[in-house]
């Protein structure tokens, strides 16, 4: 088994600033694609950003410029940095991880989520 867990939520004030992280544990033979989605209420899932295996990273483009991910393969960590917060980026945000876990098997876990509110 291989769980993550997802810190860093909170609510904040337009303009604000907040950093999700997401540690993985458990039963991990490598890791590739570590990402963050998230989802508002009435809307479905959405990629926001994601950190592949040979260092790529994708960006959705309402975050471009506002949001930074990076990864600690050390720690199997991922981080998502955010500024600039708007409340349309309101909705709970979501780790997935993409690889391989013990015994070999192909990986593709979620977080439990997490909650981030931009509100004055």
């Amino acid at each position: 088994q291989v769980q993550l867990v997802e810190s860093g939520g909170g609510l904040v004030q337009p303009g604000g600033s907040l950093r999700l992280s997401c540690v993985a544990s458990g039963d991990i033979f490598r890791l590739n694609t570590m990402g963050w989605y998230r989802q508002a209420p009435g809307k479905e899932r959405e990629l926001v950003a994601v950190v592949l295996g040979d260092g790529s990273i994708n960006y959705a483009d309402s975050v471009k410029g506002r949001f930074t991910i990076s990864r600690d393969n050390a720690k199997d960590t991922v981080y998502l940095q955010m500024n600039s917060l708007k409340p349309d980026d309101t909705a709970v945000y979501y780790c997935n991880v993409k690889g391989w876990r013990r015994p070999i098997a192909a990986l593709d876990t979620w977080g439990q989520g997490i909650q981030v509110t931009v509100s004055s």
